[in-house]
């Protein structure tokens, strides 16, 4: 059985086991802040790895939050003791400070994806929705549920929604769509993630004099675009080709469609 090795506490440690205390809170309630990067060329510096933002989400979560702040040294020397065997990293803190890092591969699927699209579900039930929807925290319980669901209806994400029905962002990403020359994202204060894939792409949409609407997507919106995806740091963009519901379905262009201008600011970062 082949072992792997996470960091945790100022450690690296071999094993696929960790030690908490029976009343930690991040055991207890899911009290931890957490970041998930992809990292490029084996690098922390690579601009698509973003490790800059990363940390000041990690920051900015402890700050609100009123949560001991760790060493930051540290958590770069464990990503970095982690970074030649793992391109997916995740680094959790603790309210006192503590660091775990794990790593993980790039699903074997991600080129099939990005390629040919996903069928996504939209989970129209109120509790599928993750706490503190803003901050990345441990409690992802809602954001779970959601995608469990999901994948037992033969889709591969899951789309979650306000009281209204509007849509909001994936169990896992933040939502984009194409329509009319415009790109088009939800607002962050309709209650989604910030994601660092949707900064950088608005960022460069934005130097390119791309124009962007950031809008809460209704019912009527999402039925007159002619594509949508899903981003997030470690999958970058996946074209989105159908939606199912509990008595319809909403079908979409493939990623050769409106999507392709999109991944390409992906793209020429890693020639």
């Amino acid at each position: 059985m082949t072992k792997v090795s996470y960091w945790y506490n100022g450690k690296l440690i071999l094993g696929d086991r960790i030690e908490l205390a029976i009343n930690d809170p991040g055991l207890i309630y899911g009290a931890t802040t957490f970041t998930t990067l992809r990292v490029y060329h084996h690098s922390l510096a690579h601009p698509l790895t973003h490790w800059d933002a990363h940390c000041a989400r990690l920051s900015h979560s402890l700050q609100v939050f009123g949560w001991q702040f760790p060493d930051w040294e540290r958590i770069r020397y464990g990503a970095e003791q982690l970074l030649p065997s793992f391109p997916v990293l995740r680094i959790v803190v603790f309210p006192d400070g503590r660091e775990w890092i794990t790593g993980r591969p790039l699903p074997a699927d991600l080129s099939e994806r990005q390629q040919q699209g996903i069928i996504a579900w939209l989970a129209e039930v109120s509790h599928l929705r993750r706490s503190l929807p803003t901050y990345k925290t441990g409690n992802y319980l809602g954001g779970w549920l959601a995608l469990q669901t999901a994948q037992q209806l033969g889709a591969q994400e899951a789309i979650l929604v306000d009281d209204q029905g509007n849509w909001l962002e994936t169990s896992t990403g933040n939502l984009w769509g194409a329509k009319d020359g415009c790109w088009w994202t939800p607002p962050i204060d309709v209650g989604i993630l910030p994601g660092v894939a949707r900064s950088h792409l608005i960022h460069c949409l934005e130097q390119q004099g791309l124009k962007i609407c950031q809008v809460p997507w209704n019912q009527k919106l999402v039925q007159e675009f002619d594509a949508i995806a899903y981003t997030n740091s470690v999958m970058e963009i996946i074209p989105i080709h159908t939606v199912i519901t509990a008595d319809q379905r909403f079908e979409y262009r493939s990623c050769a469609g409106g999507l392709a201008p999109l991944q390409r600011l992906f793209g020429e970062y890693q020639k």
